[in-house]
């Protein structure tokens, strides 16, 4: 799902351009890189630009009648998938029970509802769920809205978003209850929940079902303090939100755009250099356990559009792995 700006005064939402599928153009069979099959009516060319085979993407399928689940009635697929690349850059999905990542998150909605996710489901944007470009699917995530310190628990079961500077993408409804559904984007934190991560795996290959609610209802405190559980207004007609959404302390946070971080202070100061150009760059000194490291950031840059901007800048100047942060 290629995360597109809309025009003006349409609700004001990233929508996705469906990137999802690698076509098996060989003879052969499909790969397991077919990340979905939700894309309309694009061909490879459009989606990945010049020099790919102009191929039509599958098309959709058609929106599911019964409940939310493959298509076979069987429980979720478990998945990780293969590498694939969008737009000069490369993802790895990957079993990473380490993961946690700053960032901005987007949501997508009505031109997925009732089409396929990446592992088999069919999307609903009426229940909470979100897409990640690596963590195996399904995985349970706890996503932090850094702007107004609403915190959640959220089931993975689709590939995404991939425009550069997104690290998220919620369903809609999962967009409302963290409070960002009108504005579109947010600035969030993105922490994988291990052993509940590990369970959805192993029920996943059983062919069995675990109540993502039930598990976020035994996941560690979000905080030392006893954090408010808020009310989320619901869709009109629609069930109540789940989980419940809590509230819990946020900071003052800035955004950059980091082009890499280096174990060499002069490869740093090259790139900065290079960099000064798009916008005020520095070179920030970071210890680790295992080396020193030499991060070029761009920023702080006023606001996501500002640091799409700069980011866009930055990787034409050469730098496709860079990536906004929020710190």
């Amino acid at each position: 799902m290629r995360d597109v700006e809309k025009a003006a005064g349409h609700r004001r939402m990233s929508l996705r351009a469906p990137v999802l599928a690698m076509l098996c153009l060989a003879a052969g069979g499909c790969a397991e890189t077919q990340l979905a099959t939700h894309a309309i009516k694009k061909t490879n060319r459009e989606l990945y630009g010049p020099g790919v085979k102009d191929v039509p993407l599958q098309p959709a399928s058609a929106p599911a009648t019964g409940p939310v689940g493959r298509a076979d009635g069987r429980s979720s697929l478990y998945k990780v998938g293969e590498p694939y690349q969008i737009d000069g850059t490369w993802y790895y999905p990957k079993e990473d029970y380490g993961y946690s990542e700053t960032g901005i998150a987007s949501w997508y909605g009505d031109d997925f509802h009732g089409k396929r996710t990446a592992n088999g489901e069919i999307y609903d944007q009426h229940t909470v769920s979100a897409a990640h470009r690596t963590l195996p699917l399904p995985s349970l995530v706890r996503v932090t809205n850094l702007e107004n310190g609403r915190s959640m628990v959220v089931r993975v079961n689709d590939r995404g978003p991939f425009a550069r500077g997104r690290i998220i993408d919620m369903s809609r409804r999962g967009a409302e209850a963290l409070g960002f559904y009108g504005p579109g984007t947010a600035k969030v934190r993105v922490e994988v929940l291990a052993e509940e991560s590990r369970m959805m795996k192993d029920a996943a290959l059983r062919g069995q079902h675990i109540n993502p609610v039930r598990l976020a209802s035994a996941a560690p405190p979000l905080a030392p303090a006893q954090p408010q559980i808020i009310a989320v207004s619901a869709t009109p007609g629609l069930p109540p939100i789940e989980p419940r959404v809590k509230l819990v302390p946020v900071g003052q946070t800035n955004i950059y755009v980091q082009a890499g971080a280096f174990a060499k202070y002069d490869n740093a100061v090259r790139v900065r250099d290079a960099l000064t150009p798009v916008a005020a760059t520095a070179i920030l000194p970071v210890t680790r356990p295992e080396a020193r490291l030499y991060r070029v950031r761009v920023g702080p840059l006023a606001s996501v559009s500002d640091a799409d901007d700069a980011l866009e800048r930055v990787v034409k100047r050469g730098y496709p792995d860079a990536r906004i942060v929020v710190e």
